[in-house]
């Protein structure tokens, strides 16, 4: 048994001889863009108005701040933890430095969760948008070519589609998905602004009656549960993104500088322009008529202002589409880190010659999901988004604690402040959203988990570089 432990907990710092293939391009303002391009999707543009109509009401300002916090003591922990043990794999790597093997790998297979089905799941969603917008110009696609077998067409061919043309730009390299990044971000971030000029001037304080109608916290009688905390655990996946920031520590240029402002800026930047929208949001219609796939475009078309509705439906269009390249990058960067250390299959952490990107990783990621979104509805499995998020935040937030313990006098070139306060509001703040999630979405959470046990005892543990 003290020889099985011994494998399961053994350390090991991030290492960069996988890495140091990889080209050193990202600046602190690529990586800022980063995060806010991951941040800035299908949260503000979907998920507000579903949390205002079925859970929160125009309470829902406060389900963002309360998210907000949790993040914000996340964000910190990987900050500090991204400057000091650096390395590619996000939570990933930094598990493997303070909890040991078996954590690690649990983690790392959590974040593959995280990251393949968020994509496939908002490839859907950007399907429907763009179809809009070709049957607008008179030429959309018939329903058969728009939806998966269950839904009773054929294939998602929009949704497959984008998720190959993103494939192509990771490929080309990272510098360039980085400029096409940044040049959707300013044109959604224009969107958001256009939006928040009009609403300025429809705005309806009656709208704000009652503001708390489903009050804090209630579990209704079919398992559902609502109010501003259920709130808080459903909108936390417009978070979801900033700790992509992390798993391209690889590639940029001054990681100890450069990683905490990109993860912090674009955390601290998004959360004001949730609080912004989501309060106009319910100030300019009733929260009542937000339960819509596009509630802010919906609720411009309310209000009578077509034009404004049309363009916000363009910034949906490149919302979505920076979504799903950053945490695709994100994917592709956690293969390549845990089969760098051996958990997984040499083949996914080739870097090709030419491009210094892992070619054979992205390409395999890229079908797979193709496929997911092309044939599978993914709006119950998209739910174990944010419980694997969540899981990833808590042990990031104890791997600072674990850390500052077993390694005192590591470098920290960023630093947590307050001593071990913050992190452990981070543990606790993040665990507690957990529990706010539905029964179901903890149980097919556990299934996916069991799933990496099988895999991990029958291969990682063996083929692990410590192990050799």
């Amino acid at each position: 048994m003290s020889s099985l432990m011994k494998q399961l907990t053994r350390k090991k710092l991030p290492s960069d001889l996988t890495a140091k293939d990889l080209a050193k391009c990202l600046s602190a303002l690529d990586l800022t863009l980063l995060g806010i391009g991951a941040i800035i999707g299908t949260g503000i543009f979907v998920l507000t108005g579903v949390a205002a109509a079925t859970q929160a009401g125009p309470a829902v300002i406060l389900s963002f701040v309360v998210s907000g916090i949790a993040c914000a003591f996340a964000a910190l922990a990987y900050a500090e933890l991204s400057a000091s043990v650096g390395g590619t794999g996000s939570a990933y790597g930094y598990s493997y430095a303070a909890f040991g093997e078996f954590i690690a790998w649990i983690i790392g297979w959590d974040l593959i969760l995280e990251y393949g089905v968020s994509v496939a799941a908002v490839a859907n969603g950007w399907s429907g948008y763009f179809n809009n917008a070709l049957t607008a110009m008179g030429i959309g696609l018939p329903d058969f070519l728009t939806k998966g077998p269950d839904a009773g067409g054929i294939i998602n061919i929009p949704a497959a589609a984008i998720i190959l043309i993103l494939m192509a730009m990771l490929i080309i390299g990272v510098k360039q998905s980085a400029r096409l990044n940044a040049g959707m971000v300013f044109i959604k971030l224009l969107t958001i602004t256009v939006f928040i000029g009009v609403a300025l001037f429809h705005i309806h304080p009656a709208n704000w009656t009652p503001f708390m109608p489903f009050g804090w916290f209630t579990t209704t009688p079919d398992g559902k549960t609502v109010g501003v905390l259920a709130g808080a655990s459903l909108v936390f996946f417009a978070y979801v993104g900033f700790d992509a920031v992390s798993t391209a520590v690889g590639e940029a240029k001054n990681p100890q500088r450069d990683a905490p402002i990109g993860i912090l800026a674009s955390l601290v930047f998004c959360t004001i322009i949730y609080i912004i929208v989501s309060g106009l949001l319910t100030l300019i219609v009733s929260y009542k008529d937000l339960n819509v796939p596009s509630p802010v475009a919906h609720a411009l078309l309310q209000i009578g202002v077509n034009w404004a509705s049309a363009l916000v439906a363009t910034g949906v269009i490149a919302g979505l589409s920076t979504v799903m390249l950053v945490l695709y990058y994100a994917l592709t960067r956690i293969l390549f880190s845990m089969a760098g250390d051996g958990l997984l299959p040499k083949f996914f952490s080739v870097v090709n010659k030419k491009t210094h990107t892992p070619v054979k990783n992205t390409i395999v990621c890229g079908v797979v999901m193709a496929i997911m979104a092309g044939m599978v509805p993914l709006g119950v499995l998209a739910e174990l988004v944010n419980i694997g998020t969540l899981a990833a935040f808590v042990l990031v937030c104890g791997g600072v604690i674990v850390l500052r313990k077993t390694k005192p006098n590591m470098p920290r070139p960023f630093k947590m402040p307050f001593g071990f306060v913050l992190p452990i509001l981070g543990v606790l703040s993040c665990g507690m959203l957990i529990l706010f999630l539905p029964m179901f979405t903890m149980m097919r959470f556990v299934v996916w988990l069991l799933v990496g046990l099988v895999i991990y005892f029958m291969y990682s543990k063996r083929n692990s570089l410590l192990a050799r």
